[in-house]
């Protein structure tokens, strides 16, 4: 007799983007990493604390880096929880707020790992699906089960739903909306007032893209207090390693550092996106650190292998709303002029 659990036995495990050996030198733009390094003061902080402190447990409630980001986004650190990547804080909102065999939506296409971790709890899961001109096919505010994600700014497209939009489907939901602002800081708006006039609203960040972090694994919500009580019962009681605090207060605590390095990541963006156009790509405007974009022969595998051939990463998926396009992640401009060659000798 076999005592797993079914759903963990029939479950597929996710994917993520594949992360080559560093010793193949591939330009890596399939992950939507920073192509600049952490803050300076990131590099001494961790060097700081790397010493005989690392016997000892870290803080537990993370007090230093919620300080630091209840600063940087003007709420009290109260409203404020600290998690071991954004992926830790969805899994517990769903674990919060989703029994087994309640409802868990989310729009499809996006963020494919809330289908994960709505599985792993036994959640039933209802998809608002998108349509080819990129919008919804059925209201948002049609669900009516317990936690609703909405990746915004969108991937892998990369645009936004306006605030209105948010704000209005906070109203009408009568569980809890999620929005995973992953990509936030390369765009032009977010919803965090919102967060103050909702009860039932709660953003997520992660530090893995605009601070250049993703090896550390930190990540945050923002959220009305009794909510980030209840998240704060059910984490792991020492989320954060000592290097995570340190690492996440410091960049935080770098302000500048971090909007030059979001500045110069946005003007290489629209950059690359007029220089794709003129290739014939269609490309989506984008609110991230990343480009949808379609070939004129709506080829993307075709693109794809074409450039992995020449060791360069981007994103291929197999979803057939996806198929017919590529996901590149913003590198250095030195990176992007050489995949803009090489798309021209793809044809």
């Amino acid at each position: 007799m076999n005592p797993m659990r079914p759903n963990i036995a029939e479950m597929a495990a996710y994917v993520p983007g594949f992360q080559p050996p560093e010793s193949q030198r591939f330009i890596k733009l399939n992950t939507n990493e920073n192509p600049f390094p952490p803050s300076p003061k990131v590099i001494a902080a961790i060097q700081a604390e790397a010493g005989a402190n690392l016997r000892k447990y870290p803080d537990a409630k993370s007090a230093a880096p919620r300080l630091a980001a209840a600063e940087v986004y003007g709420f009290d650190p109260e409203w404020i929880i600290m998690a071991n990547g954004s992926d830790e804080v969805l899994n517990n909102l769903i674990r919060c707020f989703a029994a087994e065999g309640e409802e868990v939506g989310y729009v499809h296409p996006s963020y494919s790992y809330y289908l994960t971790l709505a599985q792993i709890q036994g959640a039933k899961i209802r998809t608002i699906q998108l349509s080819p001109d990129l919008e919804l096919k059925e209201p948002a505010s049609s669900f009516q089960g317990k936690i609703f994600f909405l990746t915004n700014p969108h991937a892998p497209f990369g645009f936004s739903f306006p605030l209105p939009f948010i704000d209005d489907l906070a109203c009408r939901l009568k569980g809890i909306l999620v929005v995973d602002e992953a990509y936030a800081d390369f765009g032009d708006e977010n919803s965090l007032e919102l967060v103050r006039r909702h009860d039932n609203l709660v953003v997520t960040r992660t530090l893995s893209k605009s601070y250049s972090l993703a090896g550390m694994r930190i990540g945050l919500a923002i959220g009305p207090p009794p909510i980030i009580a209840a998240l704060d019962k059910i984490r792991d009681h020492y989320n954060l390693d000592r290097l995570a605090q340190a690492a996440a207060t410091a960049a935080l605590q770098d302000q500048d550092y971090f909007r030059f390095c979001v500045g110069q990541i946005r003007a290489t963006r629209e950059w690359l996106r007029s220089e794709l156009v003129t290739l014939g790509y269609e490309v989506i405007p984008s609110q991230t650190n990343f480009l949808f974009c379609i070939p004129p022969d709506r080829d993307g595998h075709r693109i794809y292998q074409g450039l992995y051939d020449r060791r360069i990463l981007v994103r291929h998926f197999s979803d057939p709303f996806l198929q017919h396009g590529l996901r590149i992640s913003i590198g250095s401009r030195e990176e992007m002029e050489v995949t803009l060659a090489a798309l021209r000798e793809i044809g």
